[in-house]
Parts: structure tokens; sequence; C-alpha cells
């Protein structure tokens, strides 16, 4: 099993932008970005409660407002649509900096009280950045020194029933990916972005996001198409044990595309929809979500402060239970001034390289929550790719570097400690992480609590979905099967004693179908009691003598379909009578 390494692409300010950063024979997926300042022709306004700027009069002065704040800088202002959140999307007949936005927004809102807040709708670009055959390419997955521990995560689990979004450009319906895949949704409204011949529909595959010189805006450079989120997916959930190129952390979870980044990027105003709808929000117009994710990676980001607009989606998403995975960027740089990064509530990833040490592009800072693998100096991290340069082409793979992979390997473990525990609440999801990272063995200033350990991080979240046992007491008379105490539930500590050499205790218990009972049997000093497991009628499943100062233990399966009640028994074997302590756990 393997996977080549992949490229994060920086945040800009006025767009999100794919993470990933030049690896040496990898893809520059971070050769996109803009030159010149970033800008947008739209504006998010939100009024108050209660406003609705619809109706005649609070229409009419909303419209004078706008059109006085729009003369003082020559731009024309007309609703486009309203978001999920119920702000309005106003288009603007000519593309501004981020810094004339604000100074139109600020007249907007001196304006027109019932406005609560205006912003830009700044357009994001993509983060750029095991019998499986290019598996042993995957150092991210077990290297000593800069992996995460995967195979011994694989031991607990593999993330089934578990949906990541991937909110990104789309996703490829690559062979090695595609049996992972549900059918997602295509959020871009601009049909000059969105590059597929139309708006918002139920086709969430990628068409390619290639550009010529100057189509982004003057100075902008062409570009090949990224597949950015092919190759994020890939780091998920790319199928395992196929025999077949590369595998996913979580390879048999459910990956949900959203496509939110085309050509030059993609709005916030999207984005913000396709974080709401992901969780299983309600979004005007979009179908209802059948299959909800749990964990929402976004490896894309921006520069400026966390938006009104996107923190709103983001605390809908958090609210219906969803984890916010966001990449930090790749500028080098403090990633407060990246967002989503910086927006609250998220688990914000820097990048590390094979030594464990930051990663020479990814920025840093206190915001950061912790670091996962994302490559570095030639050595990328491998994921499902597209052969075509513009237009999809053949099925590849792809090494690419940059933040923007490694968010995925955090989603990726987040799926895997809620296929062990569903029940985590994303604040408990992100404090297990912290606490079961490992050290940095390398230099890396900024990179949050540590390097994501997998393994740990599974453990303990299964740890943590394993009720604390009930103490119990031995009680006479419990001589005989009909006379066994009941043990009402596992796990259970049972504290008794053998009074005499022919005493022998019995315990009641229902072992569930499929699962299995474990029985461990430790005595006093100077006893060594004997430990056997017999069904109603009598019939010995097992029986194992005592030693003194030994313990006893062994665990029995349940493969049937149905609970079984068996019997516990515990009796003198060797040594002197005295106190037990007799475990049972499931």
């Amino acid at each position: 099993m393997s996977h080549r390494p992949a490229l994060l692409r920086t945040l800009v300010p006025a767009a999100v932008a794919l993470l990933c950063a030049t690896a040496a024979g990898a893809t520059d997926m971070g050769a996109r970005r803009l030159v010149a300042e970033p800008t947008t022709d739209r504006l998010i306004v939100k009024y108050r409660p209660g406003v609705n700027p619809s109706v005649a009069l609070p229409a009419m002065r909303s419209a004078l407002a706008a059109r006085v704040a729009g003369n003082r800088q020559g731009v024309s202002i007309t609703l486009l649509r309203q978001t999920a959140s119920g702000a309005q999307v106003m288009a603007l007949n000519r593309h501004m900096t981020h810094g004339e936005l604000e100074t139109l927004a600020a007249n907007l809102r001196a304006g027109d009280a019932n406005i609560e807040y205006a912003e830009p709708d700044r357009i994001l670009q993509p983060l750029a950045t095991p019998n499986d055959t290019q598996y042993a390419q995957q150092w991210h997955w077990s290297n000593t020194t800069g992996g995460v521990r995967a195979p011994a995560a694989w031991d607990l689990a593999t993330g089934s029933g578990v949906t990541v979004a991937v909110i990104d450009t789309g996703v490829r319906p690559h062979a090695d990916l595609a049996a992972n895949l549900v059918s997602g949704y295509d959020f871009i409204t601009n049909t000059s972005t969105a590059n597929d011949g139309g708006g918002r529909d139920n086709d969430a595959a990628d068409p390619g996001d290639a550009v010529s010189a100057n189509f982004c805006g003057a100075g902008s450079p062409s570009s090949n198409s990224s597949w950015h989120g092919t190759h994020v997916a890939g780091i998920i959930a790319a199928v395992g044990n196929n025999s077949t190129g590369v595998v996913g952390l979580a390879y048999n979870a459910t990956i949900l595309p959203l496509r939110v980044l085309g050509r030059c990027g993609g709005y916030t105003s999207d984005i913000a929809d396709a974080i709401t709808w992901a969780a299983g929000g309600a979004v005007s117009g979009v179908p209802t979500n059948s299959t909800p994710a749990k964990v929402l990676n976004l490896s894309l980001g921006g520069s400026g402060a966390c938006d009104t607009t996107t923190q709103t989606a983001i605390n809908s998403a958090r609210a219906n239970g969803a984890v916010v995975i966001i990449a930090a960027g790749n500028e080098n740089t403090n990633a407060s001034s990246s967002t989503p990064a910086n927006c609250s509530g998220v688990i914000t990833v820097a990048s590390t390289g094979i030594t464990g040490g930051r990663a020479s592009y990814s920025n840093y800072g206190s915001i950061v929550t912790l670091a996962a693998p994302g490559g570095d100096s030639g050595n990328a991290i491998l994921s499902t790719y597209n052969a075509g340069t513009s237009a999809p082409g053949a099925d590849s793979y792809q090494g690419e570097m940059g933040t923007s992979m490694a968010t995925p390997v955090v989603a990726g473990v987040a799926a895997l400690m809620l296929s062990v525990n569903s029940a985590l609440t994303p604040d408990e999801v992100k404090n297990i992480m912290v606490s079961t990272v490992r050290a940095f063995p390398a230099s890396c200033s900024g990179c949050g609590a540590g390097i994501i350990d997998a393994a740990a991080a599974v453990q303990a979240a299964k740890d943590a979905a394993t009720p604390a046992p009930i103490n119990v007491t031995e009680a006479e008379s419990n001589d005989s099967i009909a006379t066994a105490q009941a043990v009402a539930s596992l796990p259970a500590t049972v504290s008794g004693s053998i009074a005499s050499g022919t005493d022998a205790d019995h315990y009641r218990i229902s072992v569930p179908a499929g699962r299995t009972l474990s029985v461990s049997l430790l005595g006093a000093a100077g006893t060594g009691p004997g430990l056997g497991v017999y069904t109603a009628l009598g019939r010995r499943l097992v029986e194992r003598a005592g030693a003194t100062g030994q313990t006893l233990s062994w665990s029995l399966p349940n493969r049937s379909s149905s609970a079984v009640t068996l019997y516990v028994r515990v009796n003198r074997s060797a040594g002197n009578t005295g106190n037990y302590t007799l475990t049972l756990g499931i």
C-alpha cells in the first residue's frame, strides 16, 4: 500500500487557496496565487433579526443606502441570493480589493442601521500545496520518526460508519477511491469559476481548474488543473487492501465530496453554505443532505480575520456534532492571519516533514492545534490524482506537499476515533488528539501540541467509550450454578473470598452476540484460587487450576447471533483460603 507526496496551496487574502508547497519532483500546486492584492466582486450583508430587505420600506432604505455607498466608490450593487444563515450576497459590477470593500462595507453600515454586518465575499483558493502496491512509499503512515503510527491504529479501527466531507475542488471517481464515495454536491454559484457549464447542482465531480495567464487577474500565472480534492480525499479514504495503488488512513470511511473551489478559487459564501450543509444543516434551494458528515476537511484558505459568515457556518456544523479541521496555510508566517484557520472551534493543522520538524512552508503560531505529516524536502505525500493537465484524464497517483496534505491526515484520525466511539463531541475529539500527540523529534516551534499519533488517539477514543467497571461484592449463598450471583452489567470487578477448601463461588453473566468475555482472577497473598466457565447445564467451557501468586485470565468469544448466559466459578485450588479479585469485561 502506498501514497505519494502531495502539495498544499497558500492562503490568499481575498481568496481561499489550496494549501500546497513545492516539493522536488512534485507538482507545484502552490504556484497558482494572485500576484496583485486579492479581489472579489461580491459582498455579504446580514440584516438584523426581524428586518426583511425584500419588504417595501426596508427594501427602499437598503437600496438607497447601497446606491449611496456604491456611488462613493463608483460601483453598483445588486442582490444576488441569500445564504443559509439568512445573509444577503450582493453582486458588484466590478472586482474590488479587500481594502476597498471594507470601506464600502463601512459606508453601507453607516447608511443603514438595520445592517448587522457587511463583509467581503472573499474568494478562497485550494491550499496547495496495506497490500496496496505503493504503500511502501507512504512514509507518513509508518515512518518511526515522522509518521503517525497508522498500522497500530488499523489494529483498532479503519473508519467504518463515518462520513468525512471534503470541501474542496470536487473529487474524481478514481478507481482507488470510488468505492468510498457517496453523492455530494457542487456549491459553486459562479459559472466562470465552476468550469462545468452551470451553477449549483448535484454533480461534485472535479472538471478541472486549469487557467491561462491573467485569467484570475492581471499578472496571475497559468496553471494546470490541480485535482486537489481528489488528492485530499485519497489521503483520508483511498481504498485499502485492494492490491492497488495507495491506502487512506480511514480506508473504510465514506467521503462526501462538496465542490466549492473552481478556477481562481471559490467564494466564502459558497464555502459557508457547504460547511452548513455538510453537517446536515439546511441550505435554501439545495436538497436535504442524506449522508451528513461528522468530520469536515477544509484544505483551503485565504488571508484576513475570520469572517462572520464562515464562523456562523462553523458554529452550525459544530452544533450538529461535526469536527471541523482546517489547514494552517503555507506562507511560513503566523497562522493568525490565515482564514478560516483562525476561526473559533476548529482544529488548525500545521505541516511536518519526514524528520518530524516543521515543514519549510508551514504556517505556525498560537492558533495551531497540532501538526501532521504534509511533506517537505523531497518527501511528499502520495495520493490519488488525475493525469489530465486541463480536462480529466486517466487515473494516476501524485506526490504533493503542504498543509492541505497534513489536514486530511488529521481528518482521517478523527474518522478512526469516531468509528470506535461515535458519541465523542467535536471538543472531545480535539482534546483527545491534543492529549495523545507525540513530542516533536525535530524543531517545530509554533506547531501546536505535537505530531498527531493515530494509534494513541484511537486507543484513547476507544477507552473513553468503555464504561468504568462496576464494583460487586460477593453475596452468599452462591455455591452452585442454581444459586449463582447475578452480575448485572459489564465490565465489573468482583471482590470475593474463599472460606474453605470446599467453598466455590458462582457468578451469572450475559455475553451479547458478537462480543468477547474477558475473565481475570487474582488471589490475595498466599492464595491460588482456580477458575472455570460453564454453561447453564453445567458443561465446562474452560477450567484452570490456580497457583499461588498467579493471575489466571483468558477470553471467550460469543460467535452466535444472540446473547448467551455463562457461569464463572471460583474455588480453592492452591495455597490458603482467602480473598480474591475477579475482573469481568466485554
